[in-house]
Formats: structure tokens, C-alpha cells, sequence
């Protein structure tokens, strides 16, 4: 199904070539059905729509963008995806937050930041810390100028997939650290 983009240019949708090679990768990895995934920066909510699609059981959606918030609430209703979702509305810190307090904890975390975003290492720190599933997978899109350490807190770098100016960069949590 197309998906509705917010209007703008301050949203940057991923590219299909790049979330279809993800999900492939995820699907064979087992990552996917009866998950719950956490979708940060989400935009239009195509990440996040693609794992419920693909079996996830349950995906929270955070984005601050009105106008990215308006057409993600569309894409769920058009994709009748609103039922294993809840978007929080808020700044990705707060939402971390926010859903460390409720005691959630997540298979898969999916972030795809704006590409000049200064706090993916805080931001992929605090989440696979407190809200990744010992046997979890965070994965982070970047630009593939941008390096990122092989360990942050307590999450170990696995792999680094390219495609075009784009990197996949995934990490899972280290075993001793595990719950």
C-alpha cells in the first residue's frame, strides 16, 4: 500500500530498496512475528507498519511532527493497523522516558533519526539499556558518513549493512547485561 509522507521537507522517508532489504534481513533473523517493536522518529510510520504487516505483535510509534503525526494517523487507519498501535506524541528523550516508567520492553527497536541528528549514541544508549529484551535487536539508520561505536552502554554493534548513502546499523545487548 502507498503511505502518505508528510508535507515538507523536514521528514525523510526511508527508502523502499532499504526497508525491503531490513525486513528481509529481520525476517530471517526471526525478529519480526508476535514482536513488540518501539519506532522512533517515526515519521509516516512506514517502519513500524511494515513489522505489523510482516506478524510484530504490537508497535509504539514516536514522533514530535504534527504534520508527520497527522499522516502517520493516516497511514494506520488506511493499513487498519490502529489496533496494535499507540503513538506517543512527544519528544523521542520524554518518550523514553516515559515508557521506561511503564516497565516496557521491546524486541525491536527501529530508529531512522534525521541523518545530522547530534544524539544517536544517548538516544540508542538509553534505549537498548532500559527497554531492550535481553535476546532484543535496536537497529539504527544513518547516513554512511556517519561511524558508530562497536559498544554504546550495553548494547554490542552485530552489523553494518549499506545501501547507497544509507547504513543499517545493528546492535544487540550484551549478555551479561542481560535481564
Amino acid at each position: 500500500m502507498r503511505l502518505k509522507a508528510p508535507d515538507g521537507i523536514t521528514t525523510r522517508p526511508t527508502a523502499d530498496r532499504v526497508k525491503e532489504a531490513l525486513f528481509s534481513i529481520l525476517q530471517s533473523a526471526n525478529k519480526i512475528k508476535g514482536c513488540r517493536v518501539l519506532d522512533l522518529f517515526s515519521g509516516s510510520g512506514a517502519l513500524g507498519i511494515e513489522a505489523i504487516s510482516r506478524g510484530a505483535e504490537f508497535v509504539f510509534f514516536i514522533e514530535k511532527s504534527p504534520l508527520a503525526i497527522n499522516a502517520l494517523k493516516q497511514n494506520l487507519s488506511h493499513t487498519r493497523c490502529i489496533d496494535k498501535s499507540e503513538i506517543l506524541a512527544m519528544d523521542v528523550n520524554k518518550a523514553l522516558k516515559f515508557l521506561y516508567g511503564k516497565k516496557e520492553l521491546f524486541d525491536l527497536i527501529l530508529m531512522d533519526p534525521p541523518y545530522n541528528y547530534d544524539f544517536y549514541l544517548n538516544v540508542i544508549e538509553i534505549a537498548g539499556t532500559r527497554l531492550l529484551k535481553s535476546d532484543g535487536l535496536l537497529v539504527a539508520e544513518t547516513s554512511v558518513k556517519k561511524t558508530l561505536p562497536e559498544k554504546i552502554g550495553t548494547s554490542t554493534h552485530s552489523a553494518r549493512r549499506i545501501y547507497g548513502d544509507t547504513a543499517l546499523e545493528f546492535y544487540s545487548m550484551e549478555q551479561n547485561y542481560a535481564p
